[in-house]
């Protein structure tokens, strides 16, 4: 499912807390899952779409810093936040 304006918003309230803050790291974090997984069935479809795939290689670096990021800020709050999204490590 594409990333639209209704789904950001709910996913940015969901894991900052307000709509507004949309710098928040887990809110970036959950953005960037959800469109990883979207890419994901869209590379399982279309196989030699390699703008696509660089395009997620960039994103799963991006979700991996901020998580880096918040497991030194907050090791409980990132095990829960893994848990949450789905994301395995």
């Amino acid at each position: 499912m594409r990333l639209t304006a209704e789904t950001k918003s709910e996913l940015i309230a969901q894991y900052s807390g307000d709509a507004k803050n949309t710098g928040h790291a887990e809110a970036q974090v959950a953005i960037f899952t959800h469109r990883i997984s979207h890419l994901t069935e869209h590379l399982k479809i279309n196989k030699k779409d390699f703008s696509t795939e660089l395009t997620l290689i960039k994103l799963v670096g991006k979700r991996r810093s901020l998580l880096n990021y918040i497991a030194k800020k907050d090791i409980v709050h990132y095990r829960e936040l893994i848990k949450q999204l789905g994301i395995r490590k």
